[in-house]
């Protein structure tokens, strides 16, 4: 079975989308047969693979409101072992959708327990926000990972995400966990950066992932080429610190 890990953080800027496409990217580089999913309306995640969004005639809007077959939403990346089901326009519409529909936040999770044999990883890219969307993603989770970037305010609105976390875990779905958190747009020469760390080594002890991904323009460039980081510029510091987050979260699988 598939590990199913969300991509989450409500606060916008901190490097979902760049960790979701270059985590999966790194995972699929290891072997591991890995599946993104593209949950937020801006569809940076499909972009970002070499997608386009208004070529596919399926996405998630279409898995999550109308229950359509989940392995004819999937679409095959030109990466080895990564696939994607990409975001569309439509996605936007789907908070309001759902609301009236049966089992409204555990459709992602349906449609995912169904290909789940077939992929090693599942990473879930949420978008900014803690709605519906969002909350399916939690539910249809193994675990979390927490992109937060070193700047001021790093810990704003965090407080929001975990009390949704644990609302999740203790109504709807008990064993979610959190993966890590992972530090983005570090750089070490900066003493806000250092205190920042130390602030979040506080509030998620035992959490923050060894690897902390570096401020680099390299990793802002590569998803304007459609390709992860890691195709885009192999030799860059963005590369190597995804392909270390991929052998930390995949020697946790181990």
């Amino acid at each position: 079975m598939g590990k199913i890990i969300s991509v989450t953080n409500q606060k916008g800027g901190v490097g979902k989308t760049t960790t979701s496409v270059n985590l999966a990217a790194g995972l699929s580089m290891l072997g591991h047969k890995t599946l993104l999913v593209d949950t937020d309306p801006q569809g940076n995640a499909t972009s970002g693979v070499g997608i386009d969004r208004r070529s596919n005639k399926l996405s998630t809007y279409n898995l999550l409101v109308e229950n359509i077959d989940t392995n004819e939403c999937i679409v095959r990346t030109e990466f080895e072992n990564l696939s994607i089901i990409p975001s569309s326009v439509d996605l936007a519409a789907a908070e309001i959708e759902l609301i009236e529909l049966e089992q409204r936040i555990f459709r992602l999770k349906n449609a995912l327990n169904k290909v789940r044999g077939e992929f090693d990883f599942i990473i879930i890219d949420c978008p900014p926000s803690l709605g519906l969307t969002t909350t399916n993603a939690l539910c249809a989770s193994d675990t979390i990972l927490v992109p937060i970037q070193c700047e001021f305010y790093a810990l704003e609105g965090l407080s929001q995400l975990m009390n949704t976390v644990r609302i999740v875990k203790r109504q709807y779905n008990s064993m979610l966990e959190i993966e890590g958190v992972l530090l983005t747009m570090y750089d070490g020469r900066l003493n806000l950066t250092q205190q920042v760390v130390q602030e979040v080594k506080k509030y998620f002890p035992k959490k923050v992932f060894g690897t902390v991904i570096p401020r680099t323009v390299r990793l802002s460039e590569a998803p304007s080429f459609g390709k992860p980081i890691q195709y885009f510029d192999k030799s860059s510091k963005g590369a190597a610190a995804y392909n270390e987050l991929a052998k930390e979260i995949s020697s946790k699988l181990k």
